[in-house]
């Protein structure tokens, strides 16, 4: 029975990685300073070498290292990469399945790689960095009427119109829509190949998730109504504590009339157990006890005794 519980469990857990419209939200902002950065940095600050091996790794660092350095940022922004790491901090990992530790990556992952794949999908389109990377490797039998054999160096300096020679400069155009049709090509099967796939885990999210659209919706409610609480309670918790221990040390403290005002309204204020910040800190499984449903680890903490919540991550 605990293991067929266990293996339910986890499926659920599954199945709810991907949160619903706050992600969405999120998603979409990431992707709008994404165009935004991206139409700036061409407009802005892109220069082709015009040179040969230059122009390759330069049309490739332009498209993967802002895209590379968006992907860790996205990492790092992400709260449930540090959840994940306390977990195995904390507990080595010894209480989180196969199953959770794969949706808690993918979660992560999904997130992380809007903006990358938006600005590869802008770069593409807009053709820059892919005329810089191949032109002086273009098929010259594609190009009408442009003579064969042409010598890298010489195609390499396509992207600077200034810089072509006088008996290739009339070929000019022709091999900047080449490229550039290629380019806008791989582009838009990427920009496919992306909403497919959205699309298809929207569905197995949807065939596989055990609530119900409109608890989904409550959950996510949720969890950002206690993330933000928590934040904020937290902050004047610690500016709380500051202020006794800073009065105990100097006899006296110096306060605005905020913080008076809150002194002055929380003095029962009690220090926090390294012991429950390890409880309510890591991985949340979905759970539910007598068949109502346990949303976070701060619920759980609130639910379950010392002893219940020990056994109860005990199980996991």
């Amino acid at each position: 029975m605990a293991a067929a519980a266990l293996v339910t469990e986890n499926f659920k857990f599954v199945s709810l990685f991907f949160k619903s419209k706050d992600v969405m939200i999120f998603n979409g902002l990431v992707a709008l300073g994404t165009v935004a950065g991206q139409t700036a940095y061409s407009v802005f600050a892109f220069d082709c070498p015009c040179s040969t091996q230059r122009n390759y790794f330069y049309g490739l660092a332009a498209i993967g290292v802002p895209a590379l350095v968006l992907f860790l940022v996205g990492i790092m922004l992400n709260r449930s990469t540090w959840d994940l790491l306390a977990e195995c901090q904390l507990r080595r990992c010894q209480k989180l399945s196969a199953a959770a530790a794969f949706a808690v990556l993918g979660s992560v992952l999904g997130r992380a790689v809007v903006a990358p794949l938006t600005w590869a999908v802008l770069s593409l389109l807009q053709g820059q960095a892919y005329t810089c990377a191949l032109s002086e490797f273009v098929d010259t039998s594609l190009v009408p009427e442009l003579p064969a054999g042409q010598d890298p160096e010489a195609l390499a300096q396509f992207p600077c119109e200034d810089s072509v020679s006088e008996d290739l400069k009339p070929f000019w155009r022709d091999v900047q829509r080449q490229l550039r049709y290629q380019s806008q090509l791989i582009g838009w099967l990427l920009v496919a190949v992306m909403s497919l796939t959205v699309f298809l885990l929207q569905c197995l999210r949807r065939c596989c998730s055990p609530l119900g659209h409109q608890q989904e919706q409550y959950w996510s409610q949720y969890r950002s109504a206690e993330q933000s609480l928590f934040q904020n309670t937290a902050a004047a918790h610690a500016q709380l504590a500051a202020m006794q221990n800073v009065k105990n040390f100097f006899g006296f403290v110096s306060l605005d009339s905020t913080q008076k005002e809150l002194l002055t309204e929380q003095e029962n204020t009690r220090p926090v157990h390294s012991a429950d910040w390890n409880r309510v800190t890591g991985v949340c499984l979905y759970r539910e006890k007598n068949g109502l449903p346990l949303y976070s680890r701060v619920h759980k903490w609130a639910t379950y005794s010392t002893e219940e919540m020990d056994k109860e991550m005990n199980v996991l």
